[in-house]
């Protein structure tokens, strides 16, 4: 039985969308694909198949979020107001996504986001995503709390961006930061939004915890899942032993299964500017920060010496209340837009949403849980095809919407009634 069996995706392959396209999905030849891809048309469904696969606190932990989910549902309710007015007779044929960012020509203004434990979602799941963003030639931001040396993924794909939770003490930072240049990162991102401890309610719910406590409801997960048990965390236990959150220091951190885990992730409530131009005045490449949800913090951050903004709120997970980041979008590439670069995460789910974030400002976005659950679905083949999918969508959008390139996307109307100006 293919990696997708005939429960993963209920869509009929008489759909009116591949009774009047040739091809089915924006482009893509169905006939061209492997069987078990022929069905999986928008990144939606992979969510559906990484169900099936993965064990429920590994799903759990990937797709909840803070408390109730309310932001993260709001993140992505946000996107279906978005829409925009097409203009009609416009010579599109020569259309593309190709976007210029620092410098580098990327092949779409996306990339892949910054996820902690994907090595737990399908075997070395950071190298795999690093391998298929290099070679889509899209950025991947390698995770400040992932299981995989940072080392590993930079020799993997010299072009990653790494993303630091930065530790409490001003020499631990320094040591940190120091790491990331030997490893021969160019980029290096700062996430500001974790300065406590989020209230994950629905990892209580589905029996994820930090760390990973054995017990009979996660073995029960294990057995039902062998898949997973076996070519995921059995493998990986067997040739590299228990997995340790590898890059929360300079030094090693601790395994999945210590007490003393959550040591890595706290001592930041004191955290400020003055810590910021710390790193600035240390760190020699492109320095981003990530978290940024206001147009005075925006603003404060460029005249710190950053290169650009990721206008984010965790996904939403880490408080319930905020506003979607696609909210806040124009008001910040208002206020920083060509003196930093503006980008967003949170709620992209398809090529139309970064096209949707692109017309409001942004010079690119990330997208997370697709890509988990690319992995999740179908191992090391899966993010390829969320690339691919997303790609698709988006010389389509070009097309409908009359953009030759992303820049000519923000002069397309589009609705927007919930922007917020500060």
């Amino acid at each position: 039985m293919s990696v997708l069996d005939k429960e993963t995706v209920e869509r009929s392959t008489s759909s009116d969308l591949d009774a009047h396209h040739p091809h089915g999905v924006a482009g893509v030849s169905q006939e061209s694909l492997p069987r078990h891809l022929r069905r999986v048309l928008s990144l939606d469904d992979f969510e559906t198949a990484a169900r099936r696969h993965l064990p429920r606190p590994i799903f759990g932990y990937v797709s909840g979020a803070a408390e109730t989910n309310a932001s993260l549902n709001d993140n992505r309710a946000v996107f279906s107001e978005l829409g925009f007015v097409p203009r009609i007779l416009t010579d599109v044929s020569e259309r593309s996504q190709a976007t210029t960012l620092f410098g580098h020509s990327y092949a779409a203004p996306f990339g892949v986001a910054p996820m902690g434990i994907s090595a737990l979602v399908a075997y070395r799941g950071d190298l795999v995503l690093a391998r298929a963003a290099a070679q889509a030639n899209i950025p991947m931001v390698m995770s400040g709390s992932s299981l995989i040396r940072l080392e590993d993924v930079a020799k993997a794909a010299p072009g990653s961006w790494f993303q630091a939770y930065l530790p409490g003490e001003p020499p631990r930072i320094a040591a940190l930061v120091d790491r990331v240049a030997r490893a021969g990162y160019g980029t290096l991102v700062l996430t500001v939004d974790t300065a406590v401890l989020a209230n994950r309610e629905n990892n209580i719910r589905s029996g994820f915890s930090t760390p990973l406590r054995p017990n009979l409801r996660l073995a029960w997960d294990g057995i039902t899942h062998p898949r997973w048990s076996l070519g995921t965390f059995g493998r990986t236990l067997l040739r590299y032993g228990m997995p340790h959150f590898e890059n929360s220091y300079a030094e090693r951190g601790a395994p999945i299964v210590a007490r003393n885990v959550t040591r890595d992730f706290g001592m930041r409530d004191h955290l400020n500017w003055e810590h910021l131009a710390q790193i600035r005045r240390q760190w020699k490449g492109r320095l981003i920060v990530k978290g940024i949800m206001h147009q005075e913090d925006a603003r404060i951050a460029r005249e710190s010496g950053v290169d650009g903004i990721i206008v984010s709120n965790h996904g939403g997970r880490q408080v319930e209340g905020l506003p979607a980041p696609i909210d806040v979008l124009p008001a910040i590439a208002g206020a920083v837009g060509g003196r930093a670069t503006v980008m967003l995460d949170s709620g992209i789910r398809s090529g139309l949403d970064v096209v949707r974030a692109v017309a409001l400002g942004a010079d690119l976005t990330f997208a997370g849980k697709a890509f988990l659950w690319g992995l999740g679905a179908l191992g090391a083949e899966g993010p390829t095809h969320v690339l691919d999918l997303m790609i698709d969508e988006m010389k389509s959008v070009f097309g409908q919407v009359g953009a030759l390139r992303p820049p000519e996307a923000r002069s397309a109307v589009i609705r927007h009634p919930g922007a917020l100006h500060f």
